[in-house]
């Protein structure tokens, strides 16, 4: 099924530019050679905990949807007609 998405760092940066702000955080995510690069304004526990949510959310659909069940409902019968 191929390798995880993983946290590879969560490091302070500078803002991108024409960006204010002096709380920025330089992210990436790997998996296998693939890697994901991206910026996040916050505090080191705001953007970890984010960046986190991402492997996980990107992890849940690369292994596919689990224990969700599309019902469909069957058409009731109804008593005045005639089998």
């Amino acid at each position: 099924m191929g390798q995880p998405y993983e946290i590879v760092l969560v490091k302070k940066t500078e803002p991108p530019p024409n960006v204010e702000g002096s709380d920025w955080y330089r992210y990436e995510i790997s998996q296998g050679s693939n890697i994901i690069h991206g910026c996040r304004a916050g505090s080191l526990g705001a953007v970890t905990t984010a960046v986190e949510e991402m492997v996980e959310q990107l992890n849940e659909r690369r292994l596919g949807k689990r224990g969700r069940v599309n019902l469909v409902p069957t058409p009731k019968k109804n008593p005045e007609q005639k089998s």
